[in-house]
């Protein structure tokens, strides 16, 4: 068989980790949210070897192998594997991803795959849609359909993984509508994403909103929301913003706010991000933030300037 020298060409990707400021599961159904690309990432790097088999093997962010699977692909079935739950995960994707483009991984064209985080797995900012969007550039074809034909969810975070700046995310008609905004506030040192030391399910989430019956005002609300908190000119006037964000997803998900919960005493405001109860929270406050969540055994404290890409 005579292999093409574009065939046997190192392939080299990255995408970037995402954070939803505004909207959470609103934007499922149709509200304007704000999302920020970070400056945390995921590579994946392709060595084409004359072979019928796809070795697989994932780094951390300390470069420790967290995960090992090998692909026939023959028969696109897994040999071997570190886990098998992630290997059967990644399986689907690359499955997937074969029906949208026939030419992808055909048989004897195989290798060695390697994907490096340079962050954390439990931080939530991305592991999966930055691997999705990986996939999607490697094989040549688009992201949300490889998103939507294996995971529920909005796709903002694949927005994310190619954007340069802060971007208003919305579906219309199911279609990603996607606008790059300004959103540097001059408070930024203010800003602080801290770390609460679990990992939230977002697709148990997802699920049970789905389920929740939302009305057009309320994602009219949600959208003019989100626009006064990306044109937020005051610290004084984003807190306020945060904390009617917090009551009205609390009472629409009628579950208690972050703040309530854990940080009552809080000198600023906090909002849930994502998912609701895990990963990073936004709080908005003074610089004794830092010694407030340390006391309280939350160490991963990082500047708005510090994570946004």
């Amino acid at each position: 068989m005579n292999y093409s020298k574009l065939e046997m060409k190192i392939y080299k990707t990255v995408s970037f980790g995402k954070i939803l400021i505004s909207s959470e599961y609103f934007v499922l159904k149709g509200a304007l949210a704000l999302a920020i690309p970070t400056k945390f990432k995921q590579s994946l790097t392709f060595f084409p070897i004359k072979s019928d088999e796809l070795n697989w093997k994932s780094f951390d962010y300390k470069n420790k192998l967290w995960f090992e699977c090998i692909i026939k692909l023959s028969n696109f079935t897994v040999t071997s594997s570190t886990n098998k739950k992630r290997a059967d995960l990644l399986l689907n994707l690359l499955k997937s991803a074969k029906k949208f483009n026939k030419n992808f991984l055909k048989k004897k064209y195989g290798g060695k795959v390697e994907t490096n985080l340079d962050f954390p797995l439990n931080w939530g900012l991305g592991s999966s849609s930055t691997l999705i969007n990986n996939i999607s550039k490697w094989a040549k074809i688009n992201p949300y359909d490889l998103l939507w034909a294996n995971f529920k969810g909005s796709g903002y975070d694949i927005a994310c993984s190619e954007s340069d700046f802060p971007i208003h995310y919305q579906l219309r008609n199911h279609i990603p509508q996607i606008k790059k905004v300004s959103f540097n506030p001059s408070f930024h040192d203010k800003l602080f994403f801290v770390h609460l030391n679990q990992k939230q399910k977002t697709e148990d989430q997802i699920s049970y909103f789905e389920n929740k019956k939302t009305t057009r005002n309320e994602i009219d609300y949600m959208t003019n929301l989100t626009k006064k908190i990306t044109n937020s000119k005051t610290i004084y006037e984003f807190k306020n913003y945060l904390k009617e964000h917090e009551f009205f997803l609390s009472e629409k998900l009628n579950i208690n706010s972050i703040k309530d919960k854990k940080f009552l005493d809080y000198p600023g405001e906090i909002k849930s991000l994502g998912a609701w109860g895990g990963d990073f929270i936004l709080a908005a406050g003074p610089k004794s933030s830092y010694d407030y969540f340390n006391e309280k055994g939350y160490e991963t404290i990082i500047p708005f300037k510090k994570m946004l890409k």
